[in-house]
């Protein structure tokens, strides 16, 4: 209202900033306090179109970042909240293989609020029971084979919102240089990650290492205790013990085990990753500020981990007193895959002088990593394609094509160009170029190998398969920007 002299009686409200305003002038909005009796905090946006304001899971997170000792005593609620296992439900995969149970996603959702609410009571009161893990095998490029865990549809459920739980305490406790099965980091963030550490850094020799066995040797003991650490909740833990104790079913035989989690489950990444953060992160980030006489830079994505240093003696005395560390925890390196090798800017120099040929190269993430030179004559990491894995994907599209040799050719053509543009989309990396041009150009060799057999009579001619090579195989390019680009933006 306007009094006489035309002046508003109303009180002076400021105007308030965009939606999209940043979290700073969204902070300094509103500045009259709430009403009596209600919640400090809002843990749901006011409208869609406003900034997301923490929720309880928030508050956790928050918590765990303000002080890293505190031990968080209820948190089950979040696991049986209904709407996070309704998330947890359609996260997972439409067509996946079902459990022990038989149980599948289409049938499990014909019913699903009464079937989430059940579940949800189930956790409640503490009537819900792992069942025992399904087994398959893959196999691996080295001819072996890998085991892979197919847990109960439920079961994945739990697990996913245990994850969401256990992410928001041990995100904040993890170190820098920890990348496997972690949110926004990537593969290529830790392949980045220690190319510029080698580029950047002192680094004359790099030790490759692989834990034996990892996923199939880890205490659960040991693991109860890490993760007491920081859950104080003796419900959570009891839930992460059931999954760990429900075993394996194979050929009809439950088989159960103190040590080792099965792959395939939701669970297994942050169980290994808080396991590794005692027993290996910690101890390195201690062990590289007390003891090493130089730099050392290391990268670790699961249970593989590169580790570079200045100089050799502080290498081998690293890897002797590693071999102590993790016998302490049931775990060991893997003889085979264990290697220090000279290794950085100087290596091919030095071994020149010494008459020792070019330095080793190690595979790391799906790349081998050579000591190489760029056009300028600079010293730079060069990353191409293991041969093993190209090899192996080779004969695994050309025994898939066979499959399919009588389908449409438009069928064909969508099928390879999926797996052309999924490996151009991994292995396109500054450098390795020619190394995806060899894939393209073998998946072109077999699709018209497999095109000539389906009939004798027919001579398929070279002008029409470049059309069809032109019309549904995507060319072979580089994705992904150098990684000192991609580190300097990101940090």
């Amino acid at each position: 209202m306007m009094n006489e002299q035309g002046k508003s009686d109303s009180p002076i409200v400021p105007e308030k900033s965009s939606n999209k305003a940043r979290k700073q002038a969204a902070e300094v909005m509103e500045g009259r306090g709430l009403a009596k009796g209600n919640p400090s905090k809002r843990t749901t946006p006011r409208t869609q179109g406003r900034i997301r304001v923490p929720n309880a899971l928030e508050r956790v997170r928050q918590a765990a970042k303000k002080d890293g000792r505190q031990r968080f005593t209820a948190l089950l609620h979040h696991v049986y909240d209904v709407e996070r296992l309704r998330a947890a439900y359609y996260a997972g995969k439409h067509g996946a293989a079902p459990g022990i149970d038989g149980e599948t996603w289409e049938h499990y959702g014909k019913n699903l609020e009464e079937n989430l609410h059940n579940l949800s009571r189930r956790l409640r009161r503490g009537a819900y029971r792992a069942k025992p893990v399904g087994r398959a095998y893959i196999p691996k490029t080295d001819g072996g084979q890998r085991p892979i865990g197919l847990p109960a549809l439920e079961d994945k459920m739990v697990q996913r919102a245990v994850v969401e739980v256990l992410s928001a305490v041990y995100e904040q406790a993890f170190l820098g240089f920890s990348y496997g099965f972690r949110p926004r980091r990537s593969p290529h963030d830790a392949l980045d990650a220690l190319s510029v550490g080698i580029m950047t850094k002192k680094v004359n020799w790099v030790l490759d290492a692989d834990i034996r066995a990892f996923f199939d040797t880890l205490n659960h003991e040991w693991l109860a205790n890490f993760i007491k650490h920081r859950i104080a909740d003796r419900r959570i833990v009891r839930l992460i013990q059931k999954w760990l104790r429900a075993g394996v079913l194979e050929e009809g035989k439950r088989i159960q085990s103190e040590v080792g989690t099965v792959q395939g489950g939701s669970i297994s990444p942050v169980l290994a990753n808080i396991y590794l953060h005692y027993v290996l992160d910690l101890w390195v980030q201690q062990w590289r500020k007390k003891h090493a006489q130089g730099d050392v830079v290391i990268v670790r994505f699961a249970d593989d981990f590169v580790v570079g240093f200045h100089h050799r003696s502080d290498a081998e005395r690293f890897l002797a007193e590693l071999h102590q560390r993790l016998g302490q925890f049931g775990l060991e390196l893997h003889p085979g895959k264990t290697r220090l090798i000279e290794f950085g800017r100087f290596a091919a120099h030095n071994r020149l002088k010494r008459g020792q040929g070019k330095p080793e190269t190690f595979n790391f993430l799906g790349f081998t990593h050579i000591c190489g030179k760029t056009r300028r004559g600079h010293f730079t990491v060069l990353r191409k394609t293991v041969r093993t894995r190209l090899q192996a994907k080779l004969k695994e599209v050309y025994a898939e094509l066979r499959r399919r040799m009588h389908d449409p050719i438009p069928e064909q053509g969508a099928y390879l160009r999926s797996v052309v543009a999924g490996h151009t989309r991994y292995y396109g990396v500054p450098m390795n170029s020619p190394s995806v041009s060899v894939f393209r150009k073998e998946v072109c060799r077999l699709w018209l190998k497999i095109l000539r057999r389906r009939s004798h009579k027919h001579h398929l001619p070279w002008n029409r398969m470049g059309r069809l090579i032109a019309r549904w195989i995507p060319l072979a390019r580089v994705c992904h920007p150098y990684p000192l680009v991609r580190v300097g933006v990101i940090t």
